[in-house]
């Protein structure tokens, strides 16, 4: 079975995980070490050129003067007035879809399932110019209701693909005995489905959060004030005032990463649980 434990593999096969993982990870972290060190620079550093040097002192009131400096809290509310109703709203919407589609024997439920899983598909810069048109003509551009919607309208598309198939891997038998209980449809939902794609629920939870405060294209086009514009894009906004203070820029960057990982550790149980439900059956 793959993939296979690592102390099942052959000698020079553990040999080379050993040596080439610390190699790949610092690799791949270098870019976060990069800025996590810049934001923690004095501007002295970098006006006398140690770009890429360990900092003289440890510099952390880079972190105050980005929040006193600039409307990074106002950003930071934005953001999660987007991201939190997206969160609820697209993982309620997919659990009640993938639960209809995943019990229910109708004619055309294979065709809406396919249509949810092509509709992941589409690139969103297709959509961005009639998108944009329709929340101008209903009054919902560069409102946090719009940016919400938009959210909440493509994501739930690959929720409900997530949500079905966790549903689908349900026994059936425990749903029939309680149809035949005379147990209500809702009562079934609520009781059997729910708790047991917890799991599932947490993990698509801290994806989605994590995609939806991390989004860029979206929050770009979608708003255009101070009000509604969430941290990706006032980032953007500041490094046009900030542009030779990389210290500042490098801090409200680290600030901004902040909360997704810190939610991928609170939830880090549930997450693994829920991408490796069901990895072993069959």
């Amino acid at each position: 079975m793959f993939p296979m434990p690592i102390e099942k593999t052959q000698p020079w096969t553990r040999f080379a995980y050993r040596v080439f993982l610390p190699i790949v990870l610092l690799l791949w972290l270098l870019p976060l070490l990069g800025v996590a060190l810049t934001s923690l620079k004095p501007a002295a550093d970098l006006d006398s050129g140690n770009y890429f040097g360990l900092p003289s002192r440890v510099a952390f009131e880079n972190y105050w003067l980005v929040f006193t400096n600039s409307n990074i809290g106002l950003y930071f509310w934005n953001s999660i007035k987007v991201t939190v109703p997206t969160v609820v709203c697209s993982i309620s919407l997919s659990l009640l879809a993938g639960f209809a589609l995943a019990t229910y024997s109708f004619r055309s439920n294979l065709i809406i399932f396919f249509m949810f899983v092509a509709g992941n598909f589409v690139p969103f810069q297709i959509l961005a110019i009639p998108v944009r048109d329709l929340t101008i003509n209903i009054g919902l551009y560069d409102t946090t209701l719009g940016l919400a919607l938009s959210h909440i309208a493509f994501q739930t598309g690959f929720c409900t693909l997530f949500m079905r198939n966790f549903i689908k891997a349900l026994p059936d038998a425990l749903i029939e005995s309680a149809r035949v209980e005379g147990v209500s449809e809702w009562k079934i939902f609520w009781h059997i489905v729910v708790p047991l794609v917890r799991p599932a629920i947490a993990a698509l939870s801290v994806l989605v959060f994590t995609f939806i405060w991390n989004e860029y294209f979206w929050a770009t086009i979608m708003s255009q004030s101070v009000d509604v514009r969430p941290v990706t894009a006032g980032i953007n906004e500041l490094s046009g005032e900030w542009k030779a203070q990389w210290e500042l820029i490098s801090a409200a960057s680290i600030l901004t990463a902040a909360p997704p990982v810190l939610m991928f550790f609170l939830m880090q149980k549930h997450f693994i649980a829920g991408l490796t439900l069901g990895a072993t059956k069959g």
